[in-house]
This record gives C-alpha cells, sequence and structure tokens, in this order.
C-alpha cells in the first residue's frame, strides 16, 4: 500500500469505529431507560387504590369537580402483568365520568383515559394528577 492509501485505510478504520461507538452507546442508554423505569403502581391492589385520588386531581386541574368519590372496580380480565382499573362517577354538572387505567408489568407501561360525558378529557396518558409531576 502506498502512503495515501494507508491513510485513507485509517481513516476509514477509525470513522468505522467511532460510528460502532456511538451506535453502542445509543443501544446502551435505550436499554437503560427502558429496562430502568418502574411501575407507580406494582400491584392490582396499589393501582386500585391510586386511580380515584389520581384521576380527581386530573380532573380538578381540567376545571371539573366530581358530586362524589370515583367508584372503581379491578377489571375481571385483570392478570398479574395486566392490571386493569374501571371507574365511574358524575361531575357536579351531572356529566357522566368514567376512568380506566392500566398497568403493564412487563412493558413497564401506565395508561390512563378520562371520558366525561363520553367524550376522551384524558386519552391514553402515563400519568394523572399529582403523579405526572414526579416524571
Amino acid at each position: 500500500m502506498t502512503g495515501d492509501a494507508t491513510a485513507v485505510t485509517k481513516k476509514i478504520l477509525i470513522s468505522s469505529l467511532a460510528g460502532l461507538i456511538v451506535a453502542g452507546l445509543a443501544v446502551a442508554f435505550a436499554v437503560v431507560t427502558l429496562t430502568g423505569k418502574e411501575l407507580r403502581y406494582d400491584t392490582q391492589a396499589k393501582l386500585l387504590a391510586a386511580v380515584p385520588t389520581t384521576a380527581s386531581a386530573e380532573l380538578s386541574t381540567r376545571g371539573l369537580s366530581l358530586a362524589q368519590p370515583l367508584k372503581c372496580l379491578s377489571m375481571p380480565e385483570s392478570t398479574k402483568n395486566n392490571m386493569l382499573v374501571s371507574c365511574t362517577g358524575a361531575t357536579t354538572a351531572k356529566k357522566e365520568v368514567q376512568v380506566f387505567g392500566a398497568a403493564m408489568n412487563k412493558k413497564k407501561r401506565e395508561y390512563y383515559t378520562i371520558l366525561v360525558a363520553g367524550k376522551p378529557v384524558v386519552s391514553n396518558a402515563a400519568c394523572l394528577g399529582a403523579d405526572c409531576k414526579k416524571d
């Protein structure tokens, strides 16, 4: 090889190595980000206890008041890995409120939806109320 060819080969090797390092760091960051997240509520009982309070707080931030505390139940389809909660209630203006909460252990994800008079006020949010301030 000539001197120019050797210099070009070294530049290609260095560039390739730098690219691999950047790609490796990106993968490491993604793994830590995706696997390091924990559920706020890691049991059905904890999720069931939290949703009425957090949903009420979320509605309050949107200028909606409940006539009474939400009534929540564990959904029959709930499992240890896919926890599901359903709540019902009414606003002080007598509009029907429905809240759905889901926490997935394997994916480490939570989803919340709130309907008021059948219309989405919150749709597939990762948190509700004061829980959002912790993120």
